[in-house]
């Protein structure tokens, strides 16, 4: 079940909950008040970049010194 956030009309509460795709958009309840009148946000997500290997790359900062990853 892929997890969604939500934001509650009634009382402006952020929260995220696991929720089958199916009823993405009205499977959810707001944890603080139980208000079924709930906006399901747009979310981000992150992803990291190689750190060696085809895919880095070598454009940011640099270690002069060799103990930065300590």
């Amino acid at each position: 079940m892929p997890l969604y956030e939500y934001n509650c009309e009634e009382c402006g509460t952020t929260f995220e909950q696991l929720v089958a795709a199916r009823d993405r958009d009205n499977g959810a309840v707001c944890p603080d008040c139980g208000s079924k009148r709930i906006r399901r946000l747009i979310s981000t997500f992150a992803m990291g970049r190689p750190t060696t290997g085809a895919g880095s790359s070598t454009s940011g900062p640099t270690c002069s010194t060799g103990l930065c990853n300590l």
